[in-house]
């Protein structure tokens, strides 16, 4: 008898299957910005990954522990074809589970994800953390309430996560962004640090990936360059790349319609992956 899954998941739609994988901080909730959408022609399956969210666990593990947890999932769902969308950490996710599983996994969407990852984020002082705090603070009661966005959020370490400080946006940090952050564990903190310290970097083993990828990534980006995703973009065999001006690692919560629709149309433009659909 196969394991039972530890992951809590939250399944919309029907059709061929997404699995959405989020980043860190981060829960399936907070993959909503795709999963609304996506769900009207696909049936999206977003997880909490081990340590995030609903998926509770206080003992110690290595990130690859998230490939064993999301195969078991599938397994149980009876889901032996899939895409994937990948959001930050979560797009290293899905490259490695199509590296693992290249028969099933059809297609990727990687969004601010790299696959050898780097970043260029300014150092972090006291002022950041405290207008942080009460912009986070006030816009989690007042979501979107333009007087905190321009008094605390644009000195606030928002200001590197996004470029367009929208009241919209701002409802995503409020409803998505900051209860992910309280129920992020320290665990899976530990286990992705521990991956990063150790020089993470799978450049040379994207060539293996045969399906056909949509890499977008934010041209101000601080915590995974654009550089970077396109490097991994160059290493796949059939990837289209696009890198949207004026947005950062959010910007999916900067530019939802236009990301959403650009996902669409890559879906609707790519053979392989409309051939599956209609099959």
């Amino acid at each position: 008898m196969s394991p039972l899954s530890i992951l809590h998941f939250q399944i919309k739609g029907e059709g061929f299957p997404i699995l959405c994988l989020h980043g860190h901080p981060g829960n399936g909730q907070c993959m909503s910005v795709f999963t609304n959408s996506l769900s009207q022609n696909f049936k999206t399956i977003a997880p909490d990954l081990r340590g995030y969210g609903k998926s509770s666990t206080k003992t110690n593990f290595e990130i690859t522990q998230h490939l064993i947890d999301l195969e078991i999932l599938l397994e149980q769902l009876q889901i032996s074809k899939y895409l994937i969308l990948g959001w930050s950490l979560g797009g290293i996710i899905g490259m490695e589970l199509a590296l693992r599983n290249p028969e099933q996994v059809a297609g990727l969407i990687l969004i601010a994800t790299a696959a050898r990852p780097r970043s260029n984020h300014p150092p972090i002082t006291w002022q950041d953390n405290l207008y942080t705090g009460l912009a986070a603070i006030i816009n989690y009661f007042l979501p979107g309430w333009q007087w905190n966005i321009d008094t605390f959020g644009k000195r606030s370490l928002f200001r590197y996560l996004i470029q367009r400080h929208t009241s919209a946006t701002y409802q995503y940090l409020a409803k998505e962004a900051v209860p992910a952050y309280f129920k992020t564990s320290r665990v899976a903190t530990r286990a992705l640090n521990k991956s990063l310290r150790a020089g993470y970097n799978r450049l040379t083993e994207l060539p293996q990936i045969q399906s056909p990828c949509l890499v977008l990534a934010g041209a101000r980006d601080k915590h995974i360059t654009p550089e970077s995703s396109q490097e991994t973009a160059l290493q796949l065999k059939k990837a289209t790349w696009e890198c949207y001006p004026n947005t950062a690692h959010l910007f999916p919560w900067e530019i939802p319609h236009q990301v959403i629709t650009n996902i669409k149309n890559w879906v609707e433009l790519t053979t392989e992956v409309r051939h599956l659909l209609e099959n």
